[in-house]
């Protein structure tokens, strides 16, 4: 399976680089990052990982400004597509078709092949606007996912809660998490 991986500039870049984590640790499923420049820089503010290092977790990294990367073609098979965080400024461009960069082009890609695009919003608060684009990039056929705790999970952790979101968008593609803490029922009953 090959998926596409991207990180746009909003806060919470720890969800894509954990998602690179868990996936690198699979031999049957290709990664394909590509990152927005403001991604790369919250790399540097908000994480201890190197550029270099979040890199070298993906099978294929490719330039933000390369509309003729394979994943611009709807002709290269993937089984979708995860950006986590998704900035909205990145809703915004995947909403409108506005691909004027490889990550909006290639979510533009996976919507048009229907294939599965997962949308990882990390803004808080959203107004009106927020909302609507959230609203038409589900009428387009994303999956919007904002990363919500568990808490029924009883996290130790922020590692705990951003694997559990992890865990839960990886679900989403029958990519199965032996961690991932499942709700059993409530056991006081």
């Amino acid at each position: 399976m090959r998926l596409i991986i991207g990180l746009s500039g909003s806060s919470g870049v720890i969800y894509g680089i954990r998602l690179l984590q868990l996936l690198s640790q699979r031999s049957d499923i290709e990664t394909h990052l590509v990152m927005s420049q403001s991604a790369r820089m919250n790399i540097g503010i908000e994480t201890d990982w190197s550029l270099d290092a979040v890199e070298a977790l993906a099978n294929v990294v490719h330039n933000n400004k390369n509309i003729a990367a394979s994943i611009a073609s709807g002709s290269f098979k993937t089984a979708g597509m995860i950006i986590a965080p998704c900035s909205m400024k990145t809703l915004s461009g995947v909403v409108n078709s506005y691909a004027d960069n490889l990550l909006i082009r290639a979510a533009d890609v996976i919507l048009k092949e229907r294939r599965r695009l997962l949308l990882v919003p990390r803004e808080s608060p959203l107004h009106t606007g927020h909302c609507e684009l959230l609203l038409r990039a589900s009428q387009l056929g994303a999956i919007i996912c904002p990363p919500a705790p568990a808490f029924y999970t009883v996290p130790k952790s922020v590692e705990d809660i951003v694997d559990h979101s992890v865990a839960r968008l990886l679900d989403l593609f029958d990519v199965d998490v032996p961690e991932l803490v499942r709700w059993q029922g409530n056991k006081r009953d």
